[in-house]
C-alpha cells in the first residue's frame, strides 16, 4: 500500500488497489500462513485437482497450489491491481483472470475444487455462493477459510482502535451461518474445522503494519480514530505483541 494516512474509501468499501504493491510485505506468508495452507489442502482435497481460487489477491495461494500440489489452478480477483501482481507471480499451471465472485467467468461444472481464503466477508454471499456451486462439478468441494468469532475477542488491535472489533464482527459471517448459506446455495453438506494459532510479532513489525493499514478494516474506520489509535500504539505497544489467530475452515460438499 502506498499511503500512510487513512481516509475512507469513496465507495465505503476497502481500497485494495492501494494495498496491492505492499500487500505481501505487510502480510507475509509466515509459519501460520503455511499451517493454514496445509489445512486447506487437506480438507479441500486440493492436491492434483482442477482448482478455482476466488479472491486470490496477490496470488500467493494460487502459486503455492500450482507449485507444491500439482494443481491446475485458475484464480480470480475483482481488483485489477491485485490481478496484475498475481499474474506476475503465477507459475506454469496457474492462470489469473479479473472477475467478481458474484459473476465468475467460467462455465458450469468446470472445477473439481474451489478455495476462498479471507474473502467471504467481502462479497455478496447471496450471489457469490450460488456462483461457487455453479462452477463446481457434481463431486466438487469448496473450502472456505474465515475468522472464527473467537478471533475478535482479544485481537491485538482492539485496544488501539475501539470500533474495529464491532465492525469486523459484523463483516465476518459466523461459521454456522455460512454453512446454512452454502447449503441454501445448493451444497449438499457442510462441516467446520476450527484452527487456533499462536501469533507473535515484534513492536517494529506491529507498527509497520498499523502505519501501512495492513487490514482492510482500517478503510472503514473514522480517520480520527485511525490517527488517535496509531499515536496510542506508537506510545504503548510492547516489545512483543502476542495473540492468537482463530480460524474457521468451512468445507462444503456438492
Amino acid at each position: 500500500m502506498s499511503r500512510t494516512t487513512s481516509s475512507p474509501s469513496p465507495s465505503g468499501r476497502p481500497d485494495f488497489a492501494a494495498r496491492a504493491a505492499r500487500y505481501d510485505d505487510l502480510r507475509p506468508a509466515d509459519a501460520g500462513w503455511w499451517a493454514l495452507y496445509d489445512v486447506l489442502v487437506r480438507e479441500g482435497d486440493l492436491r492434483g485437482r482442477r482448482v478455482l481460487e476466488v479472491g486470490c489477491g496477490t496470488g500467493v495461494l494460487t502459486a503455492a497450489l500450482a507449485e507444491r500440489e500439482a494443481a491446475r489452478v485458475w484464480a480470480v480477483d475483482a481488483e485489477p491491481a491485485m490481478v496484475e501482481v498475481a499474474r506476475a507471480r503465477a507459475p506454469r499451471g496457474a492462470g489469473v483472470r479479473e472477475g467478481r465472485a458474484e459473476e465468475l467467468p467460467f462455465r458450469a461444472g468446470w472445477f473439481e475444487r474451489a478455495v476462498l481464503r479471507l474473502v467471504v466477508h467481502l462479497v455478496d454471499r447471496s450471489r457469490a455462493l450460488p456462483e461457487l456451486r455453479r462452477v463446481l462439478a457434481a463431486d466438487g468441494r469448496a473450502v472456505v477459510a474465515t475468522f472464527d468469532p473467537s478471533h475478535f475477542d482479544g485481537f491485538w488491535l482492539n485496544r488501539y482502535f475501539p470500533t474495529l472489533e464491532a465492525i469486523d464482527r459484523a463483516r465476518f459471517p459466523e461459521p454456522e451461518v455460512l454453512c446454512r448459506e452454502l447449503e441454501a446455495a445448493g451444497f449438499a453438506s457442510t462441516r467446520v474445522v476450527r484452527v487456533s494459532q499462536p501469533h507473535e510479532i515484534d513492536r517494529a513489525t506491529a507498527l509497520e503494519r498499523i502505519r501501512g493499514r495492513h487490514i482492510s478494516t482500517f478503510d472503514l474506520l473514522d480517520p480520527d480514530e485511525v490517527a488517535a489509535g496509531t499515536a496510542l500504539a506508537e506510545r504503548e505497544l510492547p516489545e512483543r505483541v502476542r495473540g492468537r489467530l482463530d480460524w474457521a475452515v468451512v468445507v462444503a460438499e456438492v
